[in-house]
C-alpha cells in the first residue's frame, strides 16, 4: 500500500520527516515476496527443505532478502507473510510457522529504524485500545496498554549483560538471551524496551558493524514487558560490498549462494535498515496470553502438525 495523503519533506540526508502519522501513511510499499527460496538469512539449521521438482529450496525463514532488493525501486516496503523456522524449540513462544510483518526502509540508520517500530506499535496498541477495549479487558487491565507510548526504553547490551548478572544470573559477554533473561530485564518497565548493539558474533551475517567498536552490530531487540520477550528484531544492513563478503566468509558462507544479493551491493548501493515483527508474539503480548500456541488457530508447533 503506498499513500500520499499527508505532506511529506526531506532533510539535507535525504531522510523523510514524518510526525504523527500511521505505519500505512509512511509512505511504504506493501510487496510479496517469495515462499520458495534457495539460501536461508536466520542460519542453516533452522530451514526447513522442500524437493523443488529435484533440486532442494527451502521455505521462507524470511522476506528480509528480498525487501532489501525492493527498497531500489520503491525506498521503503513491507511485507505480512507465513516464515518458517525449524528450531526445535519446546518454549510459550515459538512457533515452527508463524506470521511474518517486516519492513525495510532506505536511509534509515539504526537510529531511525528503533524510532519508526516504537511509533509503530505505539500507534497500533492504542487503535487496539481505542477500538477492541472491551475485548481486551477480558484478558487484562486495558489500562497497562494505555501507557504503552513513545518513546521506549533502550538499553545497551553491555548494560543488560551487567544488569542480569547484579540479578544473579549466570550470564557471560557474548550469550544470547533465554525467557528468564528477557523477563528479569523488563520486570522494571511498563513499556517495551529496546536491547541494542549486540556483539557482532551473536547476530546474522548481514548487520552493519559499529564504526566506533566492531565488536559490536547496529542492532537492536525489542522486548515486551510482563515476560513476553522478543517481539521485534531489527538492524541496519550492511550496504558495503567489501563489508558484506567479509562477514559472509568469517560466517563460513559461501558467497556463490548469494550472489544476487552480494551484486545488490556490488553495482550501488545506499544505508538502509529493517526489522521483522511476530504478528503472534505481538497478540500473546497484548492480550497477555500464557502461551504463543492461543494467538493462532490450528498452531504448528514442534510436536503439532495436525490438523
Amino acid at each position: 500500500m503506498h499513500s500520499q495523503d499527508f505532506p511529506a519533506k526531506f532533510d539535507l540526508q535525504g531522510r523523510l520527516e514524518t510526525v504523527n502519522r500511521s505505519p500505512r501513511q509512511e509512505d511504504f510499499w506493501e510487496v510479496h515476496p517469495p515462499i520458495f527460496t534457495k539460501t536461508g538469512a536466520e542460519g542453516g539449521a533452522t530451514l526447513f527443505s522442500v524437493d523443488y521438482f529435484g533440486e532442494e529450496a527451502y521455505l521462507s525463514q524470511t522476506a528480509q532478502l528480498y525487501l532489501e532488493a525492493l527498497i531500489f525501486v520503491l525506498e521503503k516496503v513491507y511485507s505480512l507473510t507465513p516464515s518458517f523456522r525449524a528450531e526445535k524449540s519446546r518454549t510459550r513462544k515459538h512457533l515452527t510457522e508463524f506470521w511474518h510483518l517486516e519492513a525495510e526502509a532506505a536511509w534509515f540508520e539504526n537510529k531511525d529504524n528503533m524510532e519508526f517500530q516504537e511509533r509503530m506499535v505505539e500507534y497500533v496498541v492504542q487503535k487496539l485500545v481505542e477500538n477492541e477495549g472491551k475485548i481486551i479487558e477480558e484478558f487484562r487491565d486495558v489500562n497497562q496498554l494505555k501507557r504503552v507510548e513513545a518513546p521506549f526504553e533502550r538499553m545497551k547490551y553491555d548494560e543488560a549483560i551487567e544488569t542480569l548478572q547484579k540479578k544473579g544470573f549466570d550470564i557471560k559477554w557474548g550469550d544470547d538471551f533465554g525467557a528468564p533473561h528477557e523477563r528479569a530485564l523488563t520486570e522494571d518497565f511498563e513499556k517495551p524496551l529496546f536491547v541494542y548493539n549486540w556483539p557482532k558474533d551473536a547476530k546474522a551475517f548481514y548487520m552493519k558493524i559499529d564504526e566506533e567498536n566492531p565488536k559490536y552490530v547496529k542492532c537492536a531487540d525489542l522486548l515486551a514487558p510482563e515476560g513476553h520477550g522478543e517481539i521485534i528484531g531489527g538492524s541496519e544492513r550492511i550496504w558495503d560490498v567489501k563489508e558484506l563478503i567479509k562477514r559472509m566468509k568469517e560466517e563460513g558462507l559461501k558467497e556463490e549462494n548469494y550472489n544476487w544479493y552480494v551484486d545488490l551491493r556490488r553495482y550501488g548501493s545506499v544505508p538502509h535498515s529493517g526489522f521483522g515483527l511476530g504478528t503472534e508474539r505481538f497478540v500473546k503480548w497484548v492480550l497477555n496470553l500464557e502461551h504463543i500456541r492461543d494467538a493462532i488457530p490450528f498452531p504448528r508447533m514442534i510436536n503439532r502438525v495436525y490438523p
